[in-house]
């Protein structure tokens, strides 16, 4: 290859994910030069391996499920069934309709999108390496990294893309496969399990951990556990998985040991295997060094609230940064290090009101702190929970099995956090977000008038019971 060079930017992108795209539209409409460089897809593992395909199948799921249950409503529906294939070319459409509007806004601010693998050369200098046609160099005043992140290996269960799937796999299939294990009890390996499941897969979870979902609030973690058994999607805590050494894996299944806590040891036969365990930045390849950055023992680079590194012209965002993986995460960052690039001194970044959501069924959401959380800091608190049990507008949905709870400071009635399994879970987590990114109370929160019936009344319900003084919960004086 012949390498050739570009005068100097005023900004390099290097990621074209929901971090990458979003900071670099937003410093075009600040009125800076910017080139965006993507080795892979636009969109980034969001749109087309990770939040939108997934969703996609998720939502379809879904229908096929509700069709299934809908005899208990006088609804008769006679063997619903799916055209795996055909669903899964329904989702390819919907990636390839946002790409294509993500590119047409890209060239409609004037962003230049270059495809290729980028990487430093000098603290000022990248070289891009493109699929075809010459090597370029880029030479530019500032630099953000948008890079995001891979699955993580997991040591003996190597995926070979046949049997043993990392997410990526799994999304690109044209068959259904008749039984799946999920090995990793985290938020993508559950949200697979649940789908897969309601699509007519036989699926079993495997989780090294006793618990799955550590970080959220316990009980909506008990409900989406309940759910799972109603489901007869076998889980499996205290489990380490491996390749059974003593059962041929030529065959049409693939044999996996499962060794849990006590030292015994089973075997689980099925046609797929999932391994979703966690997910590893993308950073070794993008010769940091060079550029006079060094990432921490995990190999993500440290940043400040600017999400500037320690290099004062390069940024990083996302999941190169240490924080969770969160697509949300990734472009709210993106907005904060172009403002900064851009002059913006008061620009920071605030995650205390950073929603959380795991699109199971019943859906998990969350914003702010726990309340073991909220205890560590030294808070005393108050605790408000409606059970969807009591909400009409959750039981005309056939989805009564849910609670949203609320978490505010005993002294100062703050709210602290919010905790919501049930439907539309994911949605219903941004009023409570908004309430704790203006500082309000959970009686601001009560007094709201909500319309009726909607599920958003749970929470206007939950602070009605955080000052014991719920309507549609009978509360002890």
């Amino acid at each position: 290859m012949t390498e050739s060079s570009q005068n100097p930017w005023q900004v390099c992108v290097i990621g074209a994910g929901p971090g990458g795209y979003v900071a670099a539209i937003r410093l075009a409409q600040r009125g800076m030069r910017v080139a965006l460089i993507e080795k892979n897809a636009v969109g980034g593992v969001c749109l087309n391996w990770g939040c939108i395909p997934s969703k996609a199948l998720i939502h379809a799921a879904s229908i096929l499920d509700g069709l299934r249950g809908a005899d208990k409503m006088g609804i008769l529906v006679d063997n619903p069934r799916v055209d795996f294939a055909r669903l899964m070319g329904w989702k390819d459409g919907v990636i390839h309709k946002l790409q294509g509007g993500i590119r047409q806004l890209l060239g409609a601010h004037g962003v230049t999108l270059i495809e290729g693998e980028a990487e430093f050369l000098t603290p000022h200098r990248l070289q891009v390496r493109p699929a075809q046609g010459d090597v370029l160099t880029l030479d530019a005043e500032n630099f953000l990294i948008a890079t995001g992140s891979s699955p993580q290996a997991l040591p003996g269960l190597a995926v070979d893309g046949q049997r043993m799937l990392d997410v990526r796999d799994l999304l690109s299939m044209t068959t259904l496969p008749a039984s799946l294990a999920v090995i990793g009890g985290g938020v993508i390996g559950l949200e697979m399990a649940m789908a897969f499941s309601k699509l007519g897969a036989q699926v079993t979870v495997l989780e090294a951990l006793e618990d799955i979902l550590p970080d959220i609030d316990p009980d909506c973690r008990q409900i989406l556990k309940r759910a799972l058994k109603r489901r007869k999607i076998s889980l499996k805590t205290g489990v380490r998985a491996g390749l059974s050494p003593d059962a041929s894996q030529s065959g049409p299944l693939l044999t996996l040991s499962c060794l849990d806590d006590a030292g015994q040891t089973t075997s689980l036969a099925v046609e797929k295997a999932l391994v979703a365990v966690g997910r590893s930045p993308n950073t070794a390849s993008l010769g940091l060094a060079r550029a006079g950055l060094a990432t921490d023992e995990r190999g993500f680079i440290p940043v400040d609230a600017q999400c500037r590194s320690r290099s004062a012209h390069i940024f990083a965002i996302g999941d190169v940064t240490r924080g969770p993986l969160l697509a949300h995460r990734a472009s709210h960052e993106g907005l904060v290090a172009a403002a900064a690039i851009a002059g913006d001194g008061a620009a920071s970044v605030d995650t205390r009101a950073m929603p959380a959501a795991v699109y199971t069924d019943p859906e998990l959401a969350s914003v702010g702190w726990t309340e073991a959380q909220a205890r560590a800091a030294g808070r005393e608190v108050r605790i408000g929970s409606f059970p969807l049990q009591a909400s009409g507008r959750a039981l005309t949905m056939d989805a009564g099995d849910g609670l949203v709870k609320l978490i505010a400071d005993a002294q100062t009635d703050e709210l602290l956090g919010a905790h919501i399994a049930g439907p539309h879970a994911a949605d219903l987590i941004a009023e409570a977000a908004l309430a704790i990114e203006l500082g309000a109370s959970a009686a601001d929160v009560a007094m709201t008038v909500h319309a009726h019936p909607t599920l958003p009344e749970s929470l206007m319900e939950a602070a009605e019971a955080l000052h014991h003084q719920a309507i549609h919960l009978y509360q002890k004086p």
